[in-house]
């Protein structure tokens, strides 16, 4: 099929490349002149492995295309999909402006049937939204076109969203029209060759709904699991022992129950206060999804709070080595990451930070922490230890998962770690004589 995906994010750059991948003549469209052009050229501009090569391999096979002329695409495919960002509004509500831009822009340059698919993640009743401003622009033309709106919500994980795309466990598809619901499984049948039970249709709005509800219960996972581990560092109980009591019921799994420092990200936090925006809009108070906002908003300081508590509050000219700064492993996104939060806390209170993280460190100095004067990046995780305090585990990267606990014990002030992440064997570190703070259990 000849498809047209708009916006080169992190949604729009995966699922065209991977469309692409199966065979499909796909043009990925963005208004940014910079970016188009690195593309181009192979420059990747986010971190998502296995992205980059499949990007490169359908350059080359003259099936991945990139353009900032919108106009033209829109005439020569099948399918369009809206991907470009929906940022969070002042009040919690996902700002649609750039989404119904595109509708308008599709109804503007369109002149044959085409089904346009909000691929964005948008509130319950968007695309009725994107269908009337797509007709008004037609009725400006006076022309009678037909054309369908599907949702068709993305589940990507940072970090594996290639094998996410290429081998779904569901795909979600809402369409009103049984043509526009055939097109999608005609698409989406290279990715189901096992089985198409996987691809779930239903209506528009159901499909709109998906996306949050699914979202906000991952995160209310999270936060309840870090509200237990509250309640069991007061109560002398651990955790970790706790997590894998429960864990071993089918009905509760592994899946999002590892007590840290919150989750961040661009989905969670953005979904559950645009869940939650949506209920109020309707006259509901959303009690739950409420308290998972508050108790995640809380978890982002707990590591810093044990910090300060440790050293009586006083954190003047005092170094931290902080190891990660992306909200998860394998990405470079930083966007709500704890470690944004813990950091300038500790900064606020005298401290100084040494950080290294294997893919965010720019993203940090650009964008996220690129104010703070008291912070130092590092090439090795090693390096950021040299006259520090304590470690602070915040991202749980492979590479921090079993480092040579002799080598941070002998560079560090003091032999103290911080883990927010809950990665080490406290039985081995005090063995190794190193004071180890945890999440979830007494010292």
């Amino acid at each position: 099929m000849r498809l047209t995906v708009i916006g080169t994010g992190y949604v729009g750059l995966v699922s065209g490349t991977c469309f692409a991948e199966m065979g499909n003549e796909v043009t990925c469209i963005d208004i940014d002149q910079k970016k188009i052009e690195g593309l181009k050229k192979g420059i990747i501009p986010i971190y998502e492995p296995g992205l980059e090569p499949m990007v490169l391999r359908n350059v080359k096979n003259g099936t991945l295309h990139f353009s900032t002329d919108l106009s033209k695409h829109i005439k020569n495919c099948d399918i369009a999909f809206i991907a470009v960002g929906t940022p969070m509004g002042e009040d919690g509500s996902a700002d649609l402006q750039y989404v119904l831009k595109v509708a308008e822009q599709i109804g503007q340059s369109m002149d044959a049937t085409l089904i346009v698919v909000d691929k964005s993640t948008v509130p319950v009743g968007t695309a009725d939204k994107v269908r009337t401003t797509i007709q008004k622009e037609l009725d400006k033309r006076k022309l009678n076109i037909e054309f369908d709106v599907v949702s068709n919500p993305e589940f990507l994980k940072e970090g594996d969203a290639i094998n996410d795309f290429m081998k779904p466990d569901r795909v979600v598809v809402g369409a009103d029209n049984p043509e526009a619901t055939k097109k999608m499984r005609q698409l989406y049948a290279p990715f189901f060759r096992s089985s198409m039970d996987r691809l779930i249709t239903m209506d528009v709005r159901s499909a709109e709904m998906t996306k949050y509800v699914a979202n906000a219960m991952l995160a209310t996972k999270i936060s309840f699991m870090n509200e237990v581990a509250n309640i069991c560092e007061l109560v002398g109980a651990d955790v970790n022992k706790v997590r894998i009591g429960i864990g071993s019921d089918s009905r509760i799994g592994y899946s999002f129950i590892y007590p840290g420092s919150g989750y961040g990200g661009s989905c969670f936090p953005k979904d559950v206060k645009a869940l939650k925006k949506t209920a109020t809009e309707h006259g509901y108070i959303p009690q739950l999804i409420g308290a998972v906002e508050d108790v995640n908003d809380r978890q982002k300081l707990v590591v810093a709070k044990k910090i300060a508590q440790r050293f009586n509050e006083d954190l003047k000219g005092k170094t931290f080595a902080i190891w990660g700064l992306a909200f998860k492993p394998q990405t470079d996104d930083m966007r709500e990451a704890p470690a944004i939060y813990i950091i300038k806390y500790l900064v606020e209170r005298g401290a100084k930070i040494q950080a290294y993280d294997p893919k965010a460190m720019n993203e940090a100095k650009e964008f996220y922490l690129k104010d703070l004067d008291n912070i130092s990046y590092h090439d090795s995780k090693y390096d950021t230890l040299n006259g520090a305090e304590a470690m602070v585990l915040l991202t749980e990267w492979k590479e921090f998962r079993s480092p040579d606990f002799n080598e941070i014990k002998k560079r560090l002030n003091k032999a103290i770690i911080f883990d927010g992440r809950n990665q080490y064997n406290d039985t081995i570190l005090e063995e190794l004589g190193i004071e180890y703070h945890q999440i979830g259990k007494k010292k």
